[in-house]
């Protein structure tokens, strides 16, 4: 449900920007100056709202639902409800997700620099930036125009900030090097020391961590996860990767463009993940491992050694994802053996005393 106490309520649009937004094709006949006002699920929908269909499992919410239109492929356009509009597009979510964005945008309305904020006065601030109540912004940092900084939020020394950026409250950016339209959400930490030290009997030598945290573009980064600096080399973040809350990633780390990574995961220093690489939750990766373009590590995978490109891994330590699916099974097969069949028939434990 859009409550509007947290969300300004869209200006309606017609069938036919709607189809503009998300490159849909509206069923044959429709009313393309039809009014909608928002998006919901099937089961939710109204008649002033528009939902999508992501697949046959939910064809009886479908053929049932009362929203007034719907994404769907086109093998199911002909079985939608008399009231609804048939939206034919070859991706319904995304195509959702598109609208949704249109109706509802993330960004915030322009609050200025709150009285209590404190601002260092060589700090450089681009036009319509916003800071929250208590934030600290300190020498040399640069903020790009249009971006929003949370309450209580502190950005140290000569970290930048790009453009349309939006930092939540009580987050903690220090060495960083931040790109434009980045989401860094309700207490992350960014830039703080890696965790490297000499190991001697006569005590643990700290290991100066000089390198520094680069965000690429389009970046979103989730609640109070943290992301060490780099010792010598950088951590890098890249481009269009989207982190999930609760996430630790280690000093050196190299995370490349669109990647996936699942809360509670763990990278160790110097980990590299390439492109589109898809981590579950609870994933933990050993320190100098590469995953390849494309690898997938199922929920709760411990990686231990490379993985080639396109892989799916499983289970701790990880291994392929069918073996580790046939490990189980036959784990469960030992310990649960199927009970011996009688020449009868009698599946009784010849045994037993009933």
């Amino acid at each position: 449900m859009v409550d509007p106490r947290f969300y300004k309520l869209p200006t309606p649009l017609r069938v036919e920007e709607v189809a503009h937004i998300t490159d849909a094709t509206p069923a044959p006949g429709s009313d393309l100056q039809r009014l909608f006002s928002g998006v919901a699920s099937l089961a939710a929908a109204s008649s002033a709202e528009v939902s999508y269909l992501s697949g046959k499992k939910h064809i009886d919410a479908y053929r049932n639902s009362a929203a007034g239109a719907c994404f769907v492929s086109t093998e199911y356009a002909d079985e939608a409800p008399d009231q609804m509009i048939a939206l034919i597009v070859d991706n319904p979510q995304a195509a959702y997700a598109r609208l949704a964005n249109s109706f509802f945008s993330q960004s915030s309305e322009n609050e200025g620099i709150s009285p209590s904020a404190i601002v260092h006065p060589s700090a450089r601030l681009g036009e319509g930036c916003s800071v929250g109540p208590g934030a600290l912004i300190q020498a040399k940092v640069e903020i790009g125009s249009g971006s929003v900084v949370g309450a209580h939020t502190v950005i140290g020394r000569g970290v930048m900030l790009g453009h349309q950026c939006h930092v939540g409250p009580h987050v903690t950016l220090t060495h960083s090097l931040i790109g434009d339209r980045v989401i860094i959400h309700a207490g992350a930490r960014l830039g703080q020391d890696g965790f490297g030290y000499v190991f001697s009997p006569e005590g643990h030598q700290k290991i100066p961590q000089l390198g520094r945290v680069i965000v690429q573009d389009d970046v979103e980064i989730g609640a109070n996860t943290t992301i060490d600096r780099g010792a010598t080399e950088d951590t890098v973040i890249g481009e269009g990767t989207k982190i999930d809350n609760l996430v630790q990633i280690g000093h050196n780390c190299r995370i490349g463009r669109h990647c996936i990574i699942v809360s509670q995961v763990g990278l160790s220093g110097s980990v590299v993940l390439e492109d589109y690489v898809v981590l579950g939750g609870q994933v933990g990766i050993a320190d100098h491992v590469t995953l390849c373009t494309g690898a997938k590590v199922a929920a709760q995978g411990g990686v231990m050694h490379n993985m080639p490109a396109g892989a799916v891994f499983g289970g701790s330590p990880a291994k392929p994802i069918r073996q580790f699916h046939k490990e189980t099974i036959a784990l469960k097969k030992l310990v649960n053996p199927p009970a011996p069949k009688s020449s009868s028939g009698d599946t009784r434990d010849n045994n037993s005393d009933v």
